[in-house]
C-alpha cells in the first residue's frame, strides 16, 4: 500500500469496504450537493444499476475514512474521451470536517498509482468538473488533470472536460 504525503497529510487509497460506510456518511452542504453525489446516493446508484465496471474507492487519512470517489469503467466514460482505454473519475467527495487540509489533491495525486495497480491497461483517467466548483477545478490543475478546452453541459451546467494520462 502506497501513501501519498502532501503538507503533512498521510492518506491511501482502497476499494470500499462496507465498513467504511460509516466514515464516508457525512453530508455535504447544498454547494457541494450542486456538483457531486454523497457516498451513499453513489453506492445506491451503482447497486441499483447492477453495475459491474464502477469501482468505489475509500480516501483514508491515516486509518480514518476521509472520502470518496468511483472509478467507472462503463460507457459513460465516452461523453469525455474517445479512449477506450479510460476511467472516469465521478463522485469525488472529502468529509466537510476535513476539507482544506489537502486530502482532495492527495487522493488525485495518488489515484494515478491506484488505476495503474490495479487496472493495468488503463492509460487515462477523465473527469468533468461543474465550470462554477472553481476549487475542485484548481485541486485537479495542481495535480496534473488537463484542460484543454473541451465542455458538456452537467446536471448543474457547463463542465470542463478534463483528464491525466497514466
Amino acid at each position: 500500500m502506497k501513501m501519498s504525503t502532501i503538507t503533512n497529510i498521510m492518506i491511501h487509497l482502497e476499494f470500499f469496504k462496507q465498513e467504511d460506510l460509516s466514515g464516508v456518511s457525512y453530508a455535504l452542504d447544498e454547494n457541494q450537493m450542486r456538483f457531486t453525489a454523497t457516498a451513499q446516493q453513489a453506492l445506491q446508484s451503482i447497486s441499483e444499476r447492477n453495475d459491474e465496471d464502477a469501482f468505489p474507492v475509500t480516501i483514508f487519512e491515516n486509518d480514518a475514512a476521509v472520502g470518496f470517489f468511483v472509478l467507472d469503467f462503463g460507457n459513460d466514460k465516452l461523453e469525455l474521451t474517445d479512449n477506450e482505454n479510460s476511467v472516469l473519475l465521478r463522485s469525488l467527495s472529502v468529509n466537510p470536517q476535513m476539507q482544506g487540509k489537502g486530502i482532495g489533491k492527495a487522493a488525485m495525486l495518488e489515484v494515478g498509482n491506484f488505476v495503474k495497480n490495479h487496472f493495468n491497461t488503463c492509460d487515462e483517467i477523465v473527469l468533468a468538473v461543474n465550470q462554477k466548483n472553481n476549487s475542485a477545478y484548481h485541486i485537479y490543475l495542481q495535480a496534473g488533470y488537463i484542460y484543454d478546452g473541451k465542455t458538456r453541459i452537467g446536471r448543474s451546467g457547463p463542465q470542463y472536460l478534463m483528464y491525466k494520462k497514466l
